[in-house]
């Protein structure tokens, strides 16, 4: 079993490629005035925030990340 160190950066890295296509999807439909996209863009970004976070906390977490 992988120890919450090694989950936790996996989490982060799937985290914050998730941030940055929300966010790039975002500003795309954005450009384009298409409101659902932009919508769904943020949404994504804001699951990889959260994602991101949660691997932070996984890494803090582990008591052999001291």
């Amino acid at each position: 079993m992988r120890d919450l160190n090694e989950r936790g950066i996996e989490n982060e890295v799937k985290g914050k490629t998730t941030e940055m296509k929300g966010k790039i999807r975002g500003d795309v439909g954005d450009a384009m005035d298409n409101t659902s996209e932009h919508i769904k863009g943020r949404a994504e970004e804001l699951k990889g925030k959260a994602q991101k976070n949660f691997g932070k906390g996984e890494r803090n977490a582990d008591p052999d990340n001291a």
